[in-house]
């Protein structure tokens, strides 16, 4: 199977920046995209970026011009780079590989990790 390890959460004062980072393992052959979801407190999971391994970003309007998503295909491995952090941007966020193909695999499954908190203060 696959795992994803996520690091890089903490608690910053708003206007601060963090860089999440998460690696995929396991056997595989190919990831489709990686991309970052956040879930606050009584709220639903949300997409905050995404990106494709041809380098395709997608970004939820909240974050737009202030956090950047990057990948690194040969380690299988995304980044979150979170500048001008707001309060609102609390949340536990959460790795995710989409569309991965494992060796000897008949079909693309998708993969969590297990959460990192981001907790930004006023």
């Amino acid at each position: 199977q696959v795992q994803l390890v996520e690091s890089g959460g903490g608690l910053v004062q708003a206007g601060g920046s963090l860089r999440l980072s998460c690696a995929a393992s396991g056997s595989i052959f190919s990831i489709n995209a990686m991309g970052w979801y956040r879930q606050a407190s009584g709220n639903q999971r949300e997409l905050v970026a995404a990106i494709t391994s041809g380098g395709s970003t997608n970004y939820a309007d909240s974050v737009k011009g202030r956090f950047t998503i990057s990948i690194d295909n040969a380690k299988n491995t995304v980044f979150l780079q979170m500048n001008s952090l707001k309060p609102e941007d609390t949340a536990v966020y959460y790795c995710n590989a989409q569309s991965v193909w494992l060796l000897g695999g008949t079909h693309p499954d998708d993969f969590w990790g297990q959460g990192t908190q981001v907790t930004v203060s006023s």
